[in-house]
């Protein structure tokens, strides 16, 4: 029989807040973590990443640094720094922080591009600063694993340890992989997520080149959009088998009663919308629930022009009529888009809003696009009746992911 998987703590941090509780009032707020911001490569006002946003304001390590000791924060690239706190949360709200059942969890963490600061200190090391070496710790802290690595070491878990790396579908993918782990009994625990700090001057630099970033801010399916902006952070999920949760009396948040990847193979830029379809599709089935069923999608809503349409096409196709019995979010439009990070961060933040029975609006919204006509919810928070969230993520190269939770 295959086992139940349930969700028993959660964490994040981005540029809404340090934790999820102030992510949560930030959106519901209204509040935007996307700035406009200037940042000089030494000095020089011809190497300037200048533009929107979302920026980590501060990280405090201090909570781990006081639990762990201070070695657990000393030279690490910014995304394995991100993780610990998200991490953390997630863990101390599972009561399992310091448990010995920790020994003998997953880790299953994403990134899509991983410590792109220390890769690029390294390269100012030799091209400006004329080096002929590179600190000897770089290809620890860039290494996409690094982040997986460090939540090893510093929360003790020595059962399966790896970083999974698929553009912006990598957190959600890590979450479908731990997920499957735990149903096929390798493990009873797991924690899975994902982080990214992307904010570095050639990383920022070959996203501009890309021509898929926006001048002025990010506005998910919204007339006059001009693209994405990137944001930073992690969030973390503990999941755990139904039957050891409770059998040691966990409080149990949500059930991740489905968790479905696949690709296009249609175009590493381009998305196609059949592979966004079948995915949903195959969600849906897993998780035994009707189209119908009223539920909270949380949109990949990139605030491309065409990212939105095309998901907006697979959301019509998929749902038909049924998509009016739907609410979509699309809280990129807070938070920017954290590459790697974006899928857990979003499923996390959705589960959320469906046990507050809360949904948080798109923001920048300036009105309906005739190719992206959505039951979007703009303007102000809505209470919602759903039954499901939805999270959606749909990464370059055509590499799709369905979560959906539950409440239980």
């Amino acid at each position: 029989m295959t086992k139940r998987v349930v969700i028993t703590g959660m964490g994040c941090i981005s540029a809404l807040g340090q934790d999820l509780a102030s992510n949560w009032q930030s959106l519901c707020a209204g509040r935007t973590g996307i700035t406009q911001h200037k940042q000089l490569v030494n000095n020089d006002e011809q190497l300037a990443m200048e533009g929107p946003l979302a920026m980590l304001a501060d990280c405090n390590l201090a909570p781990i640094a006081e639990r762990f000791g201070e070695r657990a924060i000393v030279g690490l690239d910014p995304f394995s720094a991100y993780a610990l706190p998200a991490t953390l949360e997630a863990t101390d709200q599972a009561g399992l922080t310091g448990d010995p059942v920790l020994a003998k969890a997953a880790i299953v963490y994403g990134a899509g591009a991983g410590g792109q600061s220390a890769l690029e200190d390294a390269y100012q090391r030799v091209y400006i600063k004329g080096n002929r070496t590179v600190h000897p710790l770089t290809i620890p802290r860039f290494m996409p694993s690094a982040a997986a690595s460090q939540l090893s070491l510093v929360f003790g878990v020595k059962g399966p340890c790896f970083a999974v790396s698929s553009a912006c579908s990598s957190s959600a993918h890590a979450i479908i992989e731990a997920m499957h782990m735990i149903r096929s009994g390798r493990v009873n625990v797991a924690i899975a997520g994902g982080s990214e700090a992307p904010y570095t001057y050639g990383h920022w630099l070959a996203w501009k080149a890309i021509r898929a970033m926006a001048d002025d801010t990010c506005r998910p399916f919204s007339q006059d959009r001009k693209g994405m902006v990137l944001g930073e952070g992690a969030a973390s999920l503990v999941l755990e088998e139904r039957n050891h949760a409770l059998a040691r009396g966990a409080t149990i948040l949500g059930e991740l009663t489905a968790a479905v990847g696949n690709s296009d193979a249609h175009h590493i830029t381009q998305p196609q919308g059949d592979g966004a379809v079948a995915a949903l599709r195959e969600a849906y089935a897993d998780a035994g629930i009707a189209r119908d069923t009223p539920a909270l999608i949380s949109a990949h809503g990139t605030g491309t022009a065409l990212n939105d349409k095309v998901e907006s096409a697979a959301l019509r196709e998929f749902y038909g009529n049924a998509i009016e019995r739907t609410r979509i979010i699309a809280t990129k439009s807070a938070h920017g888009h954290l590459i790697g990070a974006t899928g857990a961060l979003e499923f996390v933040l959705g589960l959320k809003a469906l046990t507050e029975r809360i949904a948080p609006p798109v923001l920048n919204y300036l009105g309906e696009d005739p190719d992206c006509v959505l039951p979007l919810v703009t303007g102000q928070p809505q209470v919602i009746d759903a039954e499901v969230l939805v999270s959606n993520t749909f990464a370059f190269g055509g590499l799709n992911a369905v979560l959906i939770g539950q409440l239980h």
